[in-house]
């Protein structure tokens, strides 16, 4: 399954791609704080359900515990609902939203279809929601190439036998600790961060780094093709290390660390800009 955010009327909804109903599944309590605006979605749904007897029963049949990613940045299981199951929750829920909520939904279902059948929209997609969130062009085409290239290394640990997510984080653990000197933990408090997303928060410089770890490491697992999971270690440290000498280098050359505490609360400070030397700044 594909997690993913969406966002509606400003508002983040966690959501779950099921390829083989092709369908999209959504938490539910996400969905009754857009509709609600309420500060307990939590609450307000089980007084629902209490409510409304026949909608209890219809959660409680055919609403499944589904894997999303939590507050805390971790998976765990929630409540979802799949087109039907939102659009039937709909019908309980008194909300001025629930016809544009109705469209947004719709318009959900055409777009996967489309990318499915054209990837590139996907990528369309992608630039336009970092570019309303404030990202600058030249960190928007880094991103993308960063999500290009994380694609092709987990499907490269997929092909050598990891399919968990806890091997996931481990094996990026290691190539963010190798290239970085940080763990993913330590990286994220670094820079301030809880559940958000590591990669959104990195300068574009950061990114190139990151990308050009994962990148190695991708090819030394193509050409070595591991077997064991502490060989798929020892190949994403690798991986990173290459990276760690190019950040190194550069810092020697800089005169200054490349790791920047800086983070997305300003999205456009992002991108790289020259810095005058001190003996040549001005007040």
């Amino acid at each position: 399954m594909d997690n993913k955010i969406k966002i509606f009327d400003s508002k983040e909804i966690r959501t779950v791609w099921n390829d083989e109903e092709e369908d999209w599944y959504f938490s539910v309590v996400d969905v009754i704080a857009v509709l609600t605006d309420s500060v307990n979605p939590t609450d307000y749904l089980k007084k629902l359900r209490k409510r409304d007897a026949e909608l209890g029963v219809f959660l409680g049949t055919n609403c499944p515990q589904v894997e999303m990613i939590g507050t805390t940045g971790k998976k765990r299981k929630v409540l979802a609902a799949n087109t039907k199951g939102v659009l039937r929750l709909i019908q309980s829920v008194p909300s001025p939203k629930a016809e544009p909520f109705k469209m947004w939904l719709a318009q959900l279902g055409s777009d996967r279809i489309d990318e499915i059948a054209d990837p590139e929209k996907a990528i369309v997609r992608g630039t336009e929601y970092y570019r309303k969130k404030g990202y600058s062009e030249e960190w928007i085409a880094q991103r993308m190439r960063a999500i290009e290239t994380r694609k092709k290394l987990t499907d490269e640990w997929k092909a050598r036998g990891v399919e968990d997510d806890l091997g996931y984080a481990i094996l990026t653990n290691d190539v963010t600790h190798a290239w970085s000197g940080m763990t993913v933990r330590d990286y994220k408090n670094f820079k301030g961060l809880t559940k958000e997303n590591l990669r959104d928060n990195m300068t574009d410089m950061e990114l190139i780094l990151n990308t050009l770890a994962e990148l190695t490491a991708t090819e030394l697992s193509k050409q070595e093709q591991p077997e064991t999971f502490e060989e798929n270690r020892n190949v994403a440290r690798r991986g990173g290390t290459v990276a760690r000498h190019a950040r190194e280098d550069v810092e020697q050359e800089l005169g200054r660390s490349i790791l920047s505490p800086m983070n997305a609360e300003e999205p456009a400070k992002l991108a790289a800009k020259a810095e005058e030397p001190d003996d040549k700044k001005t007040d």
